[in-house]
């Protein structure tokens, strides 16, 4: 029997049945799920250690190794959103007083900073306004300066709408016996990305944006000099969660009898193997064509409203999120909200460093389509005709 009196009763919420919108979601992510993946996350539990869990994680680790483009053996899935993989890389690869170069060009090289400063590390920022991308000379020279164990750069900056140029930035810092991570969070699947073939060591994803899984697991690939780097460090990772030994013994690249090192998510596993499926089914370059070409089309609409696109060299622009400048006059929130009042739309304003300076509209996934482009803009004339205006 209980000996106590319960002093809290059930909220009166919780009595009450789940109501979700029926939403399109535009911003740079989470996505909209596809019906596959929304199928997947309704199937019954089993052991996350039994036989057919693990060959579930081994047909998501070769899934990874198609969208990255990778035959790296240490390929896993993190158990946690984009951030928790971007810090799983600085743990495991990051010692107290290591050289780290920084490609801060927006909210997720800031937030890299962050994380190798609370390592210990001697953190060198390459500090850019938003819209800002980097070029090979002014990486050699922060190589040339600094001396970095690792390079850390965003492929696609969700906050500012910028894609980021790899090709030769592996081999440059190779020369300067220098590691390269990416972020690849909101570029996956949306524009070419070739791990090995443009000598990327580090790279990680999310699950919730071209992807369309639900958010909260991450992917991971190491090459074999980041896992050297990792194997010999002469300190412990400060994470026992994410140190990639027990990890990559769990997720069975290491050839060793796999042993328990935390409970996975197994249902969001589930909706993250359908939707590497799902990719695979429809083949990595038709994917980067659909967003390349839906795209295309919402900066067309975009611009036919008046609306000027943030990121000026068409070369630059990152074809899952597309930044607008925030029309003269207008204030950002009130466009925002009156596209989810009036048409149940989620677009959303800047991140970070381009916060009250930008719109965001992501096409991700199956969200990229011609039809939700024109959905999206009829909803932003709309705005435009109705929200209050300053005088300038």
């Amino acid at each position: 029997m209980a000996s106590h009196k319960l002093l809290v009763t059930p909220p009166k919420a919780l009595l009450k049945p789940l109501s979700i919108p029926n939403r399109l979601l535009l911003g740079p992510g989470p996505s909209n799920l596809a019906p596959r993946i929304m199928a997947a996350g309704g199937l019954q539990m089993i052991g996350p250690m039994s036989k057919d869990m693990y060959q579930i994680m081994d047909e998501i680790k070769e899934g990874i190794q198609y969208v990255f483009q990778t035959r790296n053996p240490l390929t896993l899935v993190i158990s946690g959103s984009g951030h928790c993989a971007l810090e799983a890389a600085l743990v495991n690869v990051l010692e107290p007083g290591d050289s780290f170069l920084v490609g801060a060009n927006g909210i997720w090289g800031q937030r890299a900073v962050d994380i190798g400063e609370r390592i210990g590390a001697r953190v060198h920022p390459m500090t850019k306004d938003p819209g800002g991308h980097y070029t090979l000379q002014e990486v050699e020279e922060g190589l040339a300066q600094h001396k970095p164990v690792l390079l850390f750069l965003t492929h696609g900056e969700s906050s500012t709408g910028v894609l980021q140029p790899l090709d030769g930035f592996g081999e440059l810092c190779h020369r300067y016996k220098c590691l390269l991570l990416v972020d690849s969070v909101v570029s996956l699947g949306g524009t070419p990305l070739y791990m090995d073939q443009q000598g990327i060591d580090i790279l990680y994803s999310g699950s919730q944006k071209a992807l369309n899984a639900p958010p909260g697991t991450s992917l991971i690939s190491f090459s074999d000099k980041a896992k050297k780097k990792m194997y010999s460090r002469k300190t412990k990772p400060f994470s026992f969660y994410l140190d990639i030994k027990w990890l990559a013994n769990f997720w069975g690249c290491d050839d060793q009898p796999r042993m328990y090192h935390h409970t996975i998510p197994v249902i969001s596993l589930y909706s993250l193997r359908e939707s590497l499926a799902l990719i695979a089914e429809q083949g990595l370059e038709n994917s980067w064509r659909q967003h390349r070409e839906a795209a295309a089309y919402l900066h067309g609409r975009l611009q036919a409203l008046g609306l000027q696109l943030f990121v000026k060299d068409p070369a630059l622009r990152l074809p899952t999120v597309t930044t607008v400048a925030v029309p003269a006059g207008y204030d950002w929130r009130d466009i925002v909200s009156y596209v989810m009042d009036h048409f149940d739309i989620e677009i959303m304003g800047g991140l970070g460093p381009s916060t009250g300076k930008v719109l965001r509209i992501g096409l991700l996934g199956c969200n990229a389509t011609c039809k939700n482009v024109d959905r999206v803009t009829e909803a932003l004339r709309a705005a435009l005709q109705h929200c209050p205006k300053k005088k300038l």
